[in-house]
């Protein structure tokens, strides 16, 4: 089982950024699409980004469109969110996943893979 995990999370004024980071120890996953979702309190947990394997597309929510960018570096086994703008919507666990579909998922049934989270509070 692959295991996915997190970091970067934290408590950040309105306005302000962080950038989450998603590594897998001991397995690549180059190969995979990978994507981050999001689960606020008593909701479901939503798509936020996508990217392909190589990097070369990328696929965001509506609502976090322009704010946020998801990248990856193959060689050091990583995939980031960097979050600017935030906003207290933006409240949530954020989750990293991946793929072994060829295409960039954007729904939880396309990835197989998922960290335990890390919690991302934004105050007004």
């Amino acid at each position: 089982q692959v295991q996915l995990v997190e970091s970067g999370g934290g408590l950040v004024q309105a306005g302000g950024s962080l950038r989450l980071s998603c590594t897998a120890p001991g397995r690549t996953f180059s190969n995979s699409a990978m994507g981050w979702f999001r689960q606020a309190p008593g909701k479901e947990r939503e798509f936020v980004a996508g990217i392909s394997w190589s990097g070369s597309n990328t696929y965001y929510a509506n609502s976090v469109k322009g704010r946020f960018t998801i990248s990856r570096d193959n060689a050091k086994n990583t995939v980031y969110l960097q979050m600017n703008s935030l906003k207290p919507e933006d409240t949530a666990v954020y989750y990293c996943a991946a793929s072994s579909l060829g295409y960039i998922g954007r729904t939880r049934p396309e990835y197989d893979y998922w960290g335990q989270g890390t919690q991302v509070t934004v105050s007004s």
